[in-house]
C-alpha cells in the first residue's frame, strides 16, 4: 500500500512538498484555505480540497486519522498552526510534522504533541553554512544540537587506505556509517573496506568529533 500524506497549507514549503511527494509515487492529500491556491494542485497532487483546517468536523470529515503523515505547513499564522496541530492530534493522527516559524513557536508545538517540528530556512542556512565553510562537506544532517551527519569528500590523505588503518572511531570519536562511491553505496563498510579518492563517506557523531575528523583526518 501507498503512504498516504496530507499537507495543510500550501505556500511555498507546502506547495513544494506536494510537488516532491507526488514525484515519490505516494497518496498525497493538499489542503489550502484557498481556492486560487487548490487549484494551482489540483493535478499534481492525489486530492487537493479547500478546507478550513481549523474546524474539527472539516479535518474529522477528511478523513485524516487514516494517514501516516499530515504536515501543517502554516505562513506566519502561528495560531492557525498550533490549534490545527491540537485539533489533528484530538483526532488520533500517528504523527504530525510542523512548521516553525520561531524558537517560541516550537515550544509550544511540542508541548501540544508535535511529533516533529521543522524550520526549513534554518536547517537550509546551516546546510549552506557547513557547505561553504568547508570544501570537503558536501551535505550536513543535524540530528540534535549536539550530533549530526555529514557526508564529507575524501582526500588523497585517506585514499587508499582501509577503514581499518584509519581507525577513526578511537581517534576521533565519530563513525563512518557508509561510503558513497559513484552510483554503489557501501552500508556498514567492514573495517577491511578501501576508501578510494573522491568517496563520499557519511559519518556520524558528536559536532566537535566530526568538526576535528572534517579539519585533521581527511
Amino acid at each position: 500500500m501507498k503512504k498516504q500524506f496530507a499537507v495543510i497549507g500550501l505556500g511555498k514549503f507546502g506547495g513544494n512538498l506536494v510537488e516532491e511527494l507526488s514525484r515519490l509515487d505516494t497518496e498525497v492529500l493538499a489542503i489550502d484555505l484557498h481556492e486560487e491556491v487548490v487549484q494551482r494542485y489540483a493535478d499534481v497532487a492525489t486530492h487537493a480540497v479547500q478546507a478550513n483546517a481549523m474546524d474539527e468536523s472539516v479535518l474529522r470529515s477528511l478523513g485524516l486519522r487514516n494517514f501516516d503523515h499530515v504536515i501543517v505547513s502554516f505562513g506566519e499564522s502561528v495560531e492557525a498552526s498550533i490549534l490545527t496541530t491540537l485539533l489533528l492530534k484530538e483526532l488520533g493522527v500517528k504523527e504530525v510534522w510542523v512548521k516553525a516559524s520561531n524558537a517560541y513557536h516550537q515550544k509550544v508545538l511540542e508541548r501540544i504533541g508535535a511529533d516533529k517540528v521543522i524550520h526549513p530556512e534554518r536547517d537550509m542556512a546551516k546546510k549552506i553554512a557547513h557547505h561553504m565553510t568547508s570544501e570537503k562537506i558536501i551535505d550536513y544532517i543535524e540530528l540534535s544540537k549536539e550530533h549530526s551527519i555529514v557526508e564529507v569528500r575524501a582526500s588523497s590523505k585517506v585514499a587508499n587506505r582501509t577503514l581499518m588503518d584509519l581507525d577513526v572511531r578511537a581517534r576521533y570519536g565519530c563513525n563512518i556509517i557508509a561510503i558513497h562511491r559513484g552510483d554503489e553505496v557501501i552500508v556498514s563498510p567492514s573495517a577491511d573496506d578501501t576508501v578510494e579518492l573522491e568517496d563520499l563517506l557519511i559519518v556520524i557523531g558528536h559536532n566537535r568529533d566530526i568538526n576535528r575528523f572534517e579539519k585533521e583526518g581527511v
